[in-house]
């Protein structure tokens, strides 16, 4: 009878430590690899750097349309951009400009 109380005690001591020390290393291991982890934390910021890196080229692109637009509005026609687009639309050069032929691959717009 020694031995079997002997080994109980022992299961009941070591039994504690055993679970919360299994609680632990469950909960790190959560902590840096699980869906909420340290690991999808630093993938999230890289996605969200591309993404604002997108949102800041779709900025300056739309700016850059804006103000080429606002060259061919009614209350500010503004003559250089409105030839610069007669001539592309009409596909016609003045004779005192320099022509760059592009090749069928390497169009300008």
């Amino acid at each position: 009878m020694s031995f079997k109380r002997t080994v109980k005690r022992k299961l009941k001591a070591g039994f504690p430590p055993v679970f919360f020390l299994s609680l632990v290393a469950y909960f790190s291991w959560n902590a840096t690899q699980g869906d909420h982890g340290l690991r999808s934390y630093s993938a999230q910021l890289q996605l969200l750097a591309k993404a604002q890196d997108g949102k800041a080229a779709a900025i300056a692109e739309q700016a850059a349309w804006t103000q080429r637009v606002s060259g061919l509005r009614d209350h500010a026609l503004d003559a250089d951009t409105l030839d610069e687009r007669a001539r592309a639309m009409l596909n016609l050069a003045d004779p005192n400009d320099i022509v760059v032929p592009y090749g069928p691959n390497n169009r300008l717009y």
